[in-house]
């Protein structure tokens, strides 16, 4: 910016300040003197939201893949998965007694 333009915009004229406040509207800045309190405001809006924050994406485990792992796990008897068993157990006796869907046969 050229030194003159500078100059004009640092005094305190009416044109001064109403090129201030548009070149504020222009380039996303506060336009109007705030107080602290809205400033706060102001910076929580203008950053990134949290649910697109790469910290907080990765924050939790990846639930599914380690379920499957762990299913795959269970499946080739390197993994005990003792709630499994019972549901399955559960599922056997149901079908001895007659109230289940019957059993596949291979």
């Amino acid at each position: 910016m050229h030194v003159k333009h500078v100059q004009i915009f640092s005094a305190a004229t009416q044109y001064s300040r109403r090129m201030q406040y548009l070149s504020n509207r222009i380039f996303g800045e506060v336009t109007r003197n705030t107080n602290e309190k809205s400033m706060k405001v102001v910076k929580m809006f203008s950053e990134e939201p949290l649910h697109k924050r790469e910290n907080i994406q990765k924050w939790y485990p990846r639930h599914n893949e380690t379920y499957i792992l762990m299913k795959k796990l269970r499946e080739c008897g390197l993994f005990r998965d003792e709630h499994e068993d019972f549901k399955e157990e559960m599922k056997r006796l149901r079908r001895l007694r007659g109230k289940g869907p019957p059993e596949k046969k291979n």
